[in-house]
């Protein structure tokens, strides 16, 4: 597949806002144009866990990023016709940083609601990389259930869970295990994390 350089991100509202602006800063690095969907929960997620002075309407670069950036495209949630809804569209991927339960059982079972959901099938329907980033603990059988039919269907199942083997000394340094995981299921470099038993 020849890059595009544009990914897809979606933004749910299960806790973790961490990831999802860590994730942005590096996509910031390898992508020229992030197109973002950002559920209304995931708002209130970020303004309680980050403490960030967001709302829908001053949602932007600058607010997430603390800079602006002319690459990152913030979408309505229920704007189809928004280049992510069309398979036409050609893009790198869509991650979905922290991908809620409910969010994972509507592209499970092909129930897309909203532009974000859509996004995620025109994803599958195309066979380009769809990486949910899922966040919840403990499963229950639906949740397993779900992540089993969407692996089946070609999603990437990478759950939020940070490796302490290079042993980070803040929040953010675990936080950035799981990006950079993110970064290599997208093809792209990372220097965030050492690989495993390769010299630095």
């Amino acid at each position: 597949m020849v890059r595009t350089g544009r990914l897809v991100v979606g933004i749910t509202g299960a806790s973790g806002a961490i990831y999802a602006v860590r994730f942005l800063r590096q996509a910031q690095q390898h992508f020229h144009e992030v197109y973002l969907i950002c559920s209304d929960q995931a708002i209130q997620v970020l303004q309680t866990e980050l403490e960030l002075n967001i709302t829908r309407e001053t949602l932007s670069a600058e607010a997430l990023l603390g800079a602006p950036w002319d690459g990152l495209k913030v979408l309505e949630p229920r704007d189809y016709f928004s280049p992510p809804a069309s398979g036409s569209f050609r893009h790198d991927g869509m991650v979905i940083v922290p991908c809620s339960m409910g969010t994972l059982g509507r592209i499970a079972n092909g129930a897309s609601d909203d532009l974000m959901t859509r996004a995620a099938d025109v994803c599958l329907k195309e066979r380009r990389p769809l990486i949910l980033v899922v966040r919840e603990m403990p499963f229950n059988q639906v949740h397993l259930r779900n992540m089993l039919q969407a692996a089946e269907a070609g999603v990437t199942i990478l759950p939020a869970c940070p490796t302490f083997y290079n042993r980070p000394r803040t929040l953010e340094e675990a936080v950035d295990t799981v990006i950079a995981r993110i970064l290599q299921h997208l093809g792209v470099g990372q220097n965030l994390v050492p690989e495993w038993g390769v010299e630095e």
